[in-house]
C-alpha cells in the first residue's frame, strides 16, 4: 500500500488489521475479517489470521491476495426507495439498499448516513471513509433538506415550536428550519432542514406535537439535491459535488 507522510499520531496509534482495511475502503470490517481467517492477509509479508492483529496504518505493509493495492474512490448518490433498509444484510431478511447496485460493477461501498425503512430520497454511498466521516459529522456535515407529508395543516405557531424543539427520551430534538411547502383539505407537506442527525429525528420530533408522518423524503444534502433522480437508481457524483460537500 502506498505509504503517507506520518504523525506522531500515526507512529503510536495501532488497530486490528481488519479495522485498518475496513478503514482504507477495502471492505467491510466483517468481510475484511473474514479474508483474515481465510489467511489472505499479509502484514509485513507474514500471512495473519487474526482480525484484531495489531497494525500500523501507512506504516506496517498490509496486502490482500486478490486485491488491487490501490483502491479507485467512488462517490455515488441513490434515490433510496421506500421499504429497503439502510444496511449491507439484514439478520430479519428484509430487502437492503443494495438491492439498487444489483448488476452494477462497482467496489465496496458503505453507506454515508442513513435513512430508515419507511424513509425515501437522497443517500449517499462511498469506500472513502475519510470523506465519509466528514459528511457525518454532527457539528461540521453539511445540513440536510427533507419533505415531509404530515396528517395536518400546522399553523405557524406549530411551525415555531418545531424549531424551537423540545427534550425526548434525554435528547434535544429541533429543526433548524419547519415551513409549510403546500396544504391540501387535511394534510401538507412540509420543507424541514436539520443540522444535527439524530436517530428518527423528524419523526420523533414530529410525535412530540402529536404530528404523524405520512411521508418522508431527504431531497438534499448540503448544496447536493436529489433532483430528477430516479426512484431506486443511482448514480456518481462529480469531483465538484464531492469537494462541496465537504465545504
Amino acid at each position: 500500500m502506498q505509504k503517507k507522510p506520518l504523525t506522531a499520531a500515526d507512529k503510536a496509534t495501532r488497530h486490528g488489521v481488519a479495522r485498518v482495511l475496513s478503514k482504507l475502503g477495502h471492505a467491510s470490517r466483517t468481510q475484511a475479517a473474514a479474508w483474515v481467517r481465510e489467511g489472505r492477509v499479509k502484514v509485513n509479508g507474514r500471512v495473519v489470521r487474526d482480525p484484531e492483529f495489531p497494525v500500523r496504518m501507512h506504516v506496517d505493509d498490509v496486502a490482500v491476495q486478490g486485491l488491487e493495492a490501490n483502491v479507485q474512490r467512488r462517490y455515488l448518490m441513490l434515490n433510496k426507495p421506500r421499504g429497503l433498509v439502510t444496511t449491507v444484510a439484514d439478520e430479519q431478511g428484509r430487502d437492503t439498499v443494495y438491492r439498487c447496485f444489483d448488476g452494477a460493477d462497482l467496489p465496496w461501498i458503505a453507506p454515508v448516513g442513513r435513512l430508515d425503512k419507511a424513509s425515501e430520497g437522497l443517500l449517499l454511498f462511498s469506500n472513502d471513509p475519510a470523506w465519509a466521516a466528514a459528511i457525518t459529522d454532527p457539528d461540521r456535515g453539511p445540513g440536510k433538506t427533507y419533505h415531509v407529508q404530515v396528517d395536518r395543516i400546522p399553523d405557524a405557531a406549530q411551525l415555531a415550536a418545531l424549531q424551537a424543539g423540545v427534550v425526548d427520551d434525554g435528547e434535544r430534538l429541533r429543526a433548524s428550519s419547519a415551513s409549510l411547502l403546500r396544504a391540501g383539505e387535511k394534510n401538507a407537506w412540509l420543507e424541514i432542514m436539520l443540522d444535527e442527525g439524530r436517530n428518527r429525528q423528524i419523526r420523533r420530533l414530529l410525535a412530540a406535537f402529536d404530528i404523524a408522518v405520512l411521508r418522508l423524503v431527504r431531497v438534499a444534502i448540503g448544496p447536493l439535491a436529489l433532483g430528477e433522480l430516479a426512484k431506486g437508481q443511482w448514480r456518481d457524483l462529480s469531483v465538484e459535488e464531492v469537494g462541496a460537500l465537504q465545504q
